[in-house]
């Protein structure tokens, strides 16, 4: 029989609350968030739509064959993710109190814009025609030079305005 968890306040050298549970809850049936959310399904969609025509703008001004690296998949991810950054950095401070920014441009726009699953569409069109090393390489890339993005990203946001505080 497993040893039964401490309780929170009873939990040496770590500074806890008394008031937080430990136990873990299930997740709300996702019809239910839905419901409590359904005021922001608007917005998300004009945004979505934002993001997404401008994606198929940027794909159309640089089109690829099908055995060649997408740049501009490529850049639209890198991109998407470096503007995720820089918007949470300002949503998480300045704009804390907005209710429909971060759905807005956060989900809506960036997420319409950004396309991983287009990427790795782009990756198993490489290994259709026997270019498995550029395949391994434009994922690879892709997904790293994504997370180095977002992180730029939250730092210059937060730079930012650490300077606009000053």
């Amino acid at each position: 029989m497993p040893a039964a968890l401490p309780r929170a306040d009873k939990v040496v050298g770590v500074d806890t609350d008394s008031d937080v549970e430990l136990a873990v809850r299930p997740a709300p049936h996702p019809w239910l968030v839905l419901r409590e959310h359904a005021h922001l399904v608007p917005v998300i969609s004009v945004g979505g739509a934002v993001g997404a025509l401008s994606r198929w703008g940027l794909a159309q001004a640089m089109p690829h064959a099908s055995d060649a690296w997408a740049w501009a998949t490529l850049w639209t991810n890198v991109g998407g993710a470096f503007l995720l950054g820089l918007l949470m950095s300002c949503v998480l401070t300045i704009w804390a109190h907005t209710r429909f920014l971060r759905p807005l441009l956060g989900v809506g726009v960036l997420g319409g814009f950004t396309t991983f699953s287009t990427a790795e569409l782009d990756t198993r069109g490489l290994l259709a025609v026997g270019h498995a090393g550029e395949a391994l390489a434009y994922a690879g890339t892709s997904v790293a030079l994504g997370l180095v993005a977002i992180v730029v990203g939250l730092g210059l946001g937060n730079a930012l305005l650490r300077r606009m505080a000053r």
